[in-house]
């Protein structure tokens, strides 16, 4: 016999509905294989998709995060968002999730019984220099890189191009089948900083979708990436702008604590909205 799955949408890194990115969450999977899972994110077809576990390490909950694709270990939005769906009626002041990266505690602000805030802390990155950078840059329709191009990895691997200008960033018209070849799983996350804050865009070719609106696994390194290169103070929190170009704007808050010899913790933070709820027959 089908059995009942019940889903949360939520609405992540904005406290405006029918704006962030989006995010669907099973707040209960038990019973559910993996390929169950897979065909349910393809069937939504957001960037992501949730399927919540009884925890195994220790955690409050365990998580697993399909895109329409494949399966990834560490998400950032995901992590976000399940911390929203799952939290709220709890009480909980503090939703520690495990992952395929470990354990991802959230810090989670209310006003009354509603949460308007919610940090993580992330993997600390590891990173090094992405040795396809002028093919990645002829992919993008773009000249030059104002930093090193890097890729880093916290679970997910993306590529940093620092672009000159805002404006620059909102006129990218990537060749995606380049962009296909020559970064592989790693998504391409393009930004500028003017006047402290930060404007990007996220590309991606393998996980069914080639943009996203907010991508908070790749906030995190971005901090990081912007301390080492001193664009940006150590402990400095770091304001992010995506997602207007797909008419879904999105915030997100990104700091990196410690120095260029050790990071000490990296946090991505911002606001969710639940938006919708459903179930499945499965």
């Amino acid at each position: 016999m089908p059995k009942t799955y019940r889903f949360l949408i939520v609405d992540v890194f904005t406290d405006t509905p029918l704006a962030g990115n989006q995010l669907a969450v099973f707040t209960n999977a038990t019973g559910m294989t993996g390929e169950q899972m897979q065909a349910l994110a393809r069937e939504i077809n957001f960037s992501e998709t949730t399927f919540v576990l009884p925890a195994e390490q220790g955690g409050d909950i365990r998580m697993r995060i399909f895109t329409p694709a494949r399966e990834l270990p560490f998400a950032g939005h995901p992590t976000l968002g399940t911390a929203f769906a799952i939290a709220g009626p709890l009480q909980s002041t503090v939703m520690r999730i495990e992952t395929g990266m470990g354990v991802v505690p959230v810090a989670l602000e209310r006003e009354g019984a509603r949460i308007v805030f919610g940090s993580m802390q992330q993997p600390i990155p590891t990173w090094r220099p992405f040795d396809d950078a002028d093919e990645l840059l002829t992919a993008l329709g773009v000249s030059a890189s104002q930093l090193p191009v890097e890729v880093y990895d916290n679970g997910v691997q993306h590529i940093y191009v620092m672009l000159p200008s805002f404006a620059d960033v909102a006129g990218l018209h990537p060749d995606f089948d380049r962009l296909e070849v020559v970064a592989g799983e790693a998504g391409v996350n393009c930004f500028a900083l003017e006047d402290g804050r930060v404007k990007t865009r996220m590309f991606f070719t393998d996980i069914g979708m080639v943009e996203d609106a907010a991508t908070g696994s790749a906030a995190g390194p971005l901090s990081v990436h912007l301390a080492r290169h001193g664009l940006v103070e150590w402990g400095a929190e770091v304001v992010i702008s995506q997602g207007a170009e797909m008419g879904r704007p999105s915030t997100l808050y990104a700091r990196a604590d410690g120095s260029a010899e050790t990071i000490d913790a990296v946090s991505v933070g911002g606001s969710a909205v639940v938006v919708a709820k459903g179930e499945f027959q499965v």
